[in-house]
Order: structure tokens, then C-alpha cells, then sequence
């Protein structure tokens, strides 16, 4: 419901758009594709996925006519070799995608990008798979990770406005790893213990945050905002790595 009603969350994404420098394109990773095999979006006009279901009708009715990018497609492809990725001339963007970016560029004018999860890969793999995609970062590419650290609809509760004991004691953990840039550790979040079972029981949603990470370069502070667990099993919280982001949507 970020996607079309005014809130905290919404705002703090458009003030992103603002405070970062306008993209050439956006490359974005949501928790919201998986395949066997990594893929990009390569369609010149994606069509806008609407991937749930028990919503109002007004959240059906969004569209976001974002430009596609296949030559940017491409060159994401080319940089993920060996193992490559194949382009999707058909798919479009889902939720996690255009949730976030129709605060951050109403207009859908930046042309979009989407990479899939590649499901028979471990954490490590998505992680190095990502630091491929270094150079796009110097070719005007935002790098958008749009997940949740803390995400179990199982126990989620409409009625609670804050985190269960678990989900803020593993967003907090996950949050110092990523300031002590121990990204080894984050890669292993399932040794976090019972936290870790609990907030990541599957784990489309917390990968996101890896593709950014894998991004960060020495010398590169991280900035959090969104920094809320909400309805008990939900984390807002977002972060900012040089001039790429990862989101809560």
C-alpha cells in the first residue's frame, strides 16, 4: 500500500530520489523473481506485474510505464559470465520494483532494469554474483535491492505497530554487521540462531540486501533511514551505499 498512499516510508523514498544523483538507468533486484538460472528483463516497455492478490482495487489499477533497457540488459549479461544470465524479452516489473520507484521517479522517465534470484544458488553465490555488476555503478546505474531484512507473512500482525522481540533483535544484528562491513557474516545470517529461522524463513527476501553489499567499496559509509520493524514481522528498514540502495518495500 506504500505504492499509492501517502506515508512515512513513501516520503523517505521520494527524498532518496532527491538526494541521489539522477540515474541513467536502475538496475533492480527484488525478492519478487526467481528462477532456475539468473535473467534480466529485456523488453524496450515492460508491462507492469501486479504479483498479489487481496488488495483494493486501486493497487490493481497502478501502472508504471517505466522504459526498458535491453542494451543495459546485455551488458548485465555479459559482465555475469561465465555463468551469464538469459534476457527476458517478456517479463515485466513486479511489485518490490514498482513499489518503491513510483515515489522515487513518479514520472516512470528512468528506464528499468530487473534481475532475477537464481534459486539454486547458496547466499555466497548471489553475492559474488553481484560484484560483477561493479561496473555499471560507473556508467550512471543504480543498483536497487528491494527486499526485507526481517519478512514472515506467517506471523505477521496487522494490529501491531512495532517488531516482535525477535525481528528487531535480528534487524539490530543484521544492522551492526553491516556497519562492522562484516559482510562474510551477513552472508551467513542463518547462523544467526532461532532470530535468524524466524525472520528469514525463505530467503528471497533478505538477498536483495546481499547484491547491494557485495557493491560497497572501501572507503563507502552506509546510511540507514525507514528504520522500522512494523506489524511485528515486517523490516522497513532501509540503507544507502555510496550512491546505491537497498529498501524495505
Amino acid at each position: 500500500m506504500n505504492a499509492i498512499e501517502d506515508s512515512a516510508f513513501r516520503r523517505a523514498w521520494a527524498g532518496l530520489a532527491m538526494r541521489l544523483p539522477r540515474p541513467r538507468v536502475v538496475l533492480c533486484i527484488s525478492a519478487h523473481w526467481e528462477t532456475r538460472g539468473a535473467a534480466l528483463t529485456a523488453s524496450e516497455q515492460p508491462e507492469t506485474i501486479h504479483d498479489f492478490y487481496g488488495f483494493p482495487p486501486a493497487l490493481f489499477a497502478v501502472r508504471y510505464p517505466a522504459p526498458g533497457d535491453p542494451k543495459l540488459a546485455q551488458t548485465a549479461a555479459k559482465l555475469l559470465a561465465p555463468r551469464g544470465a538469459q534476457l527476458d524479452a517478456r517479463r515485466g516489473l513486479d511489485h518490490g520494483v514498482w513499489s518503491v520507484l513510483s515515489p522515487m521517479y513518479p514520472h516512470a522517465d528512468v528506464p528499468v532494469v530487473q534481475l532475477s534470484l537464481d534459486t539454486g544458488e547458496p547466499a555466497s553465490s548471489h553475492y559474488e554474483l553481484a560484484q560483477r555488476l561493479a561496473p555499471l555503478r560507473e556508467q550512471g546505474v543504480l543498483i536497487l535491492g528491494s527486499g526485507n531484512i526481517v519478512h514472515n507473512l506467517r506471523l505477521l500482525d496487522y494490529r501491531r505497530p512495532n517488531g516482535f522481540d525477535w525481528a528487531v533483535r535480528f534487524d539490530r544484528e543484521v544492522k551492526a554487521r553491516i556497519q562492522a562491513r562484516d559482510h562474510e557474516a551477513l552472508i551467513r545470517y542463518d547462523e544467526f540462531g532461532d532470530d535468524a529461522r524466524h525472520a528469514v524463513p525463505t530467503p528471497e527476501h533478505y538477498l536483495p540486501l546481499l547484491y547491494v553489499l557485495a557493491l560497497q567499496s572501501d572507503h563507502e559509509s552506509t546510511t540507514f533511514f525507514n528504520d522500522q520493524v512494523v506489524m511485528g514481522s515486517i523490516s522497513m528498514t532501509s540503507l544507502i551505499i555510496g550512491e546505491q540502495a537497498a529498501v524495505g518495500h
